[in-house]
C-alpha cells in the first residue's frame, strides 16, 4: 500500500454534479484510502426523495445528517436522523432515503468498502438518474451489483410526502 497524503477537503472541494433527485459532491475517493472507504457529501432539497427502494450487495452506508432531517426506509423499519445523527444501512438490506423536512438536508454518505462513489460518478456523468438512458442505466447497476426497484416510487413519493428533488 502506497502512503496517501494528508489533505483538507474544504466545503467547495471536489468535485459535484447531480444525481436527478439529490446532488452528490466527491470528498475522499477508495483509491485514497486502499479501497477501505469513500466519502460523499448529498445536498438534498426539500421533501427530495433521494432513490427507489434498492440494495448494495458489497457495500455498506453510513448516512451522518450534517443539516435538516433525513429520513430512511431500511426494510420495514422507518427512522429519522437530525443533525448529529448517524444512519447505518447495511448491505444487503432494501432501503431508501430522504429529506424528511422543509428546508434543505446535507449529510455526509460513508461508504465502505469503496468502490460505489464510482457508480455515482457515472452517474452523474450520464445526466442523473431521469436523463439516463434505461438499459445504460439498468447495465450501470448490474457493473455495480445494485439492484432497484423503479415502481416505488410512486409508494415512496405518497407516503412520505415527498417530491424528486432540484438542484440546489
Amino acid at each position: 500500500m502506497e502512503a496517501t497524503k494528508a489533505k483538507v477537503v474544504g466545503p467547495k472541494d471536489g468535485k459535484a454534479g447531480f444525481l436527478g433527485s439529490i446532488g452528490v459532491r466527491f470528498m475522499i475517493d477508495g483509491d485514497e484510502t486502499d479501497r477501505g472507504f469513500s466519502l460523499i457529501e448529498h445536498p438534498m432539497s426539500p421533501r427530495a426523495l433521494a432513490a427507489p427502494l434498492h440494495r448494495h450487495t458489497r457495500e455498506d452506508e453510513y448516512t451522518y445528517v450534517l443539516e435538516g432531517k433525513v429520513g430512511a426506509l431500511l426494510g420495514d423499519e422507518v427512522l429519522v436522523g437530525e443533525p448529529g445523527d448517524l444512519i447505518f444501512k447495511p448491505r444487503n438490506q432494501w432501503h431508501t432515503f430522504w429529506n424528511a423536512g422543509d428546508e434543505p438536508a446535507r449529510m455526509l454518505e460513508i461508504i465502505a468498502p469503496a468502490g460505489f462513489e464510482k457508480y455515482f460518478e457515472e452517474l452523474v456523468d450520464m445526466g442523473g438518474v431521469t436523463q439516463a438512458d434505461p438499459q445504460t442505466l439498468a447495465d450501470l447497476c448490474a457493473r455495480y451489483e445494485l439492484e432497484m426497484d423503479p415502481e416505488s416510487i410512486p409508494g415512496l413519493i405518497e407516503r412520505f410526502d415527498l417530491v424528486i428533488g432540484e438542484p440546489l
